[in-house]
């Protein structure tokens, strides 16, 4: 393949939601910027299979990267979030003690959210407990209160900062993995993916879980990432009154521990466990470790029901080795490649606060930043129907008879909806992409009534074959193979759409589903 050559003052590596925020923060500058992304669709690494916390901000000690941007980035999330038309809950959250030794512990945390700046932290004993979450442990005995915590939508949050960025002038490249960036003069001079090749002023190494094999692309080789793998249970709805806000156990050295939370989509999340994995790519559950977050969950809020347990899925966390903190800075001897790098939690707290760190370690380091006079921080939330009053409902199916037509009856998601999200300023292609956007196949069915249709949908509004649609790009088609009948057939059974019953192939329910799927 011929590649393509294009020119930018900033290349941003990686559409994770640390990349997003760094493309829409420079979009407000008179700089051209492209963001590479090495998958179909941005928000598919961390971002996508993560807690969804919005820390407040006790945990880092005191004088780290994650302390400083954990405690700015949580104050900057509303705002963030009313911008961006991004779900966001100011729940508050809790650290549990169940035992007068675990107390002490409580006590460290508070001094230390004291010291990074956390406002309102306070202990409080088992009767105010009990009055904020009524499902809790009998147990607990004292928690640590943290008011400004929440929850938010993680990809949410991640497409729109890039649907954003995109609509005030930043060129997004999907499906470009980097494969080298040219120094000269130590300088990042261009980069370089399969299909195009960039000439850049300034790089950005936002490339989460294989930020340290780019580093390396510049010579660079001060840290690597560990990739931490963390295994999870999505519960239905019906069981997400057991927890009214984010519930912590009194964290070890390597984890906040095993969470009990409710999610902006209501469902009810339970995990993450905590143990590094040789393959960045490591996204399997196991037994074992499903049971063990399970009895973590146990201890704070008894009686989880694993009758309504949806899917399980597995994230991995981009941890940085030495240190374990957030690399941010430019690499040495190349002053005009910043990384940020080993995002892991509160990665998604914080990164409203690198994107504007990043950016002006990019001023600091030559880049011309003048205010654009047309930027626009206002990305309208998609209308959706389960959101609507029954009045806007009937509007909307009179204007388009499409938003009267459910295809996903779970979560109540119209073809009006899925076919606005796949015409969108950031390309939208696959079942997964739907699925982000909209919730269709995100619910107790994972995909099982509307998964078929969705095919359908894609293959009519994107003009291309049926059998070509997929998963999550890639060879990941959803069609494996013609029937008897002559047909495609689908992996989902007997759909009413396809050749009839029966699969080739059986479909994983609870691969990659992501946070709150």
């Amino acid at each position: 393949m011929t590649a393509y050559e294009h020119n930018a003052d900033v290349v941003v590596i990686g559409a994770g939601v640390v990349g997003n925020a760094i493309a829409r923060e420079l979009a407000r500058y008179d700089v051209s910027v492209v963001l590479l992304e090495r998958e179909a669709d941005v928000a598919w690494g961390t971002t996508k299979a993560n807690t969804a916390l919005v820390h407040a901000g006790y945990d880092a000690e005191p004088g780290t990267n994650k302390a400083r941007f954990n405690v700015t980035g949580n104050a900057m999330y509303p705002r963030i979030c009313a911008e961006l038309g991004v779900q966001f809950q100011n729940t508050g959250s809790l650290v549990v003690a169940t035992s007068p030794d675990q107390v002490d512990h409580l006590r460290e945390l508070l001094e230390r959210g004291r010291a990074n700046g956390v406002p309102g932290l306070e202990i409080i004993g088992r009767e105010r407990i009990v009055e904020l979450e009524p499902n809790i442990s009998p147990e607990a005995i004292a928690a640590l209160w943290a008011p400004t915590a929440g929850i938010t939508g993680p990809w949410e949050l991640a497409i729109a900062y890039a649907e954003n960025a995109v609509e005030n002038g930043v060129k997004l490249m999907l499906s470009s993995p980097v494969t080298a960036i040219d120094v000269e003069g130590g300088r990042a001079v261009r980069v370089h993916t399969p299909g195009a090749s960039i000439a850049a002023r300034f790089v950005v190494n936002a490339a989460g879980l294989f930020a340290d094999e780019v580093a390396r692309m510049v010579g660079q080789t001060d840290f690597e990432i560990v990739p931490r793998k963390g295994e999870y249970y999505l519960l239905d709805k019906r069981a997400g009154h057991l927890a009214r806000r984010p519930l912590f156990p009194v964290p070890t050295a390597h984890s906040k521990g095993i969470v009990v939370t409710p999610t902006v989509d209501g469902n009810l999340l339970v995990g993450p466990n905590s143990y590094i994995v040789d393959s960045k790519a490591d996204l399997d559950t196991t037994g074992c470790g499903l049971d063990e977050v399970l009895a973590g969950a146990g201890r704070l809020v008894p009686g989880i029901p694993v009758r309504d347990n949806i899917t399980n899925f597995a994230g991995l966390r981009a941890t940085a080795s030495p240190g374990n903190d957030f690399v941010i800075g430019p690499a040495p001897g190349v002053p005009n490649f910043i990384n940020a790098a080993g995002i892991q939690s509160p990665g998604l707290t914080a990164a409203p606060a690198i994107a504007l760190e990043i950016v002006r370690l990019l001023g600091e380091a030559g880049l011309a930043l003048a205010p654009k006079a047309d930027f626009n921080p206002i990305r309208p939330r998609p209308a959706r129907f389960a959101e609507m009053t029954d009045d806007e409902r009937a509007e909307a199916a009179a204007c388009d008879p499409r938003w009267g037509h459910i295809v996903c009856r779970c979560e109540s998601v119209t073809e009006g909806e899925i076919v606005e999200a796949l015409h969108r300023s950031v390309p939208c292609t696959t079942v997964d992409g739907v699925k982000f956007r909209t919730r269709a196949g995100s619910g107790r069915c994972q995909g099982g009534f509307c998964g078929p249709r969705v095919v359908a949908i894609i293959s009519r509004e994107l003009g291309i074959p049926a059998d070509e649609v997929t998963k999550k790009g890639g060879a990941s088609r959803i069609l494996v193979g013609p029937s008897k009948q002559g047909n495609w057939q689908c992996e989902y059974g007997e759909c009413g759409e396809c050749s009839g019953p029966g699969a080739s192939g059986a479909r994983g329910r609870g691969e990659e589903a992501g946070a709150h799927a």
